[in-house]
């Protein structure tokens, strides 16, 4: 009996751990399928795909970062800012300097993480709280987004630039685009040899895994939505350029963050600072470098949101801090820190790009749009805390349970009890 019933114990935990998990995944399919009802087939044709990548782009990249900034606990709201002021200084760059478009995006990127190092400076050793400085680099940099542009917008950029966020991978012949058919496949091979490695290390070390129908039920879902995605692009233009970007910044997000000891820290410090120090983390390195990080990765979103809209301009970025901070949570990022993955953080993103993608084209004003958003955002925020009160209590009542039924030295529940004692002998 015992071992039937923690067998199933076992095997509820897996599949409740497993909910939780691709919980969001489900709800972004769904998501998917009710607006294709609602459009006519609209969202998923192959030009509204590419589309999607596109005009999402810049919060999928904003949307890594910022996961990395909530895991470690703390909130940056000056990322549209950032976004509006690199790419104000990249067109500066580029018209009035006359410099390649090679060296401005590099010195962008640098632009981006000395900010992200002077933010991270206050918040890390000053021990400023990183709401209020990053409010304060709100206003200051879209201040600096003003005077750098004269409040006046700059057009027309290199072509060179423009190619960043608006050009396709080559290779485009008579049928589909065999490049990213290509591509898709190893994709699709790449990312169930990565499932099934890691479940064969985790029961190498003894843990639980999952069972291997779930895992090959997981594999043929991704696989079937990875070709999916592929042969809708590959009927158009092929992967955008960005897309391919994006690509590679997930890959190696989640592989820093699921494999290396830098990943480990960043958790650590988000889970429990204090104790991250005593074990020998240097927490404020760790917070300092994140906010690096998330600097660079603005600059970034600014260079392709420049290069998509061909200009730049005074407002550009505005609200894309929200999106980002959405976006995180909605993946399953947590508001006290520690918990987060670089894949939830992009589902969340795209949960967010195709409600508004599939509001758009069924017709929903900007009022009824922000409304939506509002609460998805809420709700996810909401399950969250749930979940972890669920846990909680579920794990006090376990351990509350123990307490009283630990058996003793005898085998019998009364023999732990700390006042028993043998009789004396006579």
């Amino acid at each position: 009996m015992n071992q039937t019933t923690s067998g199933r114990a076992g095997l509820g935990s897996l599949l409740r751990g497993d909910s939780r998990r691709y919980g969001m995944a489900v709800a972004l399919v769904a998501i998917v399928v009710l607006f294709q009802i609602l459009t006519g087939g609209l969202l998923l044709t192959p030009l509204n795909i590419t589309n999607l990548i596109l005009q999402n782009s810049y919060i999928l990249i904003l949307a890594i970062g910022m996961m990395l900034v909530i895991v470690t606990g703390h909130i940056d709201l000056s990322v549209g800012s950032v976004v509006a002021f690199t790419g104000a200084v990249s067109a500066v760059m580029l018209t009035s300097w006359g410099l390649p478009t090679a060296a401005v995006v590099p010195l962008a990127l640098l632009l981006g993480a000395a900010i992200g190092a002077w933010q991270g400076f206050w918040i890390a050793y000053v021990r400023v709280p990183a709401f209020i400085v990053t409010l304060a680099g709100m206003l200051v940099f879209r201040g600096a987004t003003l005077a750098v542009l004269g409040g006046e917008s700059i057009a027309h950029l290199p072509p060179s630039l423009r190619q960043i966020a608006g050009g396709f991978l080559p290779g485009q012949g008579e049928g589909p685009h065999l490049p990213t058919l290509l591509l898709g496949a190893a994709g699709a091979a790449v990312v169930v040899w990565i499932q099934w490695r890691a479940r064969a290390r985790t029961r190498a070390h003894g843990l639980p895994v999952q069972h291997a129908a779930v895992t090959a039920a997981a594999s043929a879902v991704l696989v079937a939505a990875i070709l999916a995605f592929t042969f809708a692009l590959a009927a158009h233009n092929g992967l955008p350029l960005v897309g391919l970007l994006l690509v590679a910044l997930i890959a190696g997000y989640s592989f820093v963050t699921r494999s290396t000891t830098l990943g480990r820290r960043i958790y650590a410090v988000g889970g429990n600072e204090r104790a991250a120090a005593l074990s020998g983390i240097r927490t404020q390195r760790t917070t300092f470098w994140v906010f690096v990080n998330m600097g660079a990765l603005s600059a970034l979103a600014g260079l392709v949101f420049t290069a998509r809209l061909n200009a730049a301009t005074p407002g550009a970025g505005t609200m894309f801090e929200l999106d980002a901070i959405a976006a995180a949570f909605i993946g399953g990022a947590s508001a006290s820190g520690g918990v987060g993955t670089v894949v939830g953080a992009v589902i969340g993103a795209l949960v967010m790009g195709v409600l508004n993608n599939g509001m758009s084209l069924i017709g929903l004003g900007v009022d009824w749009q922000q409304l939506i958003k509002g609460l998805v955002l809420l709700l996810a925020v909401a399950f969250d805390i749930y979940n972890k009160r669920r846990v909680g209590a579920g794990g006090a009542a376990v351990f509350g349970l123990r307490r009283r039924g630990r058996p003793g030295p005898g085998g019998g529940a009364g023999a732990s009890s700390p006042g028993a004692r043998e009789p004396a002998s006579a």
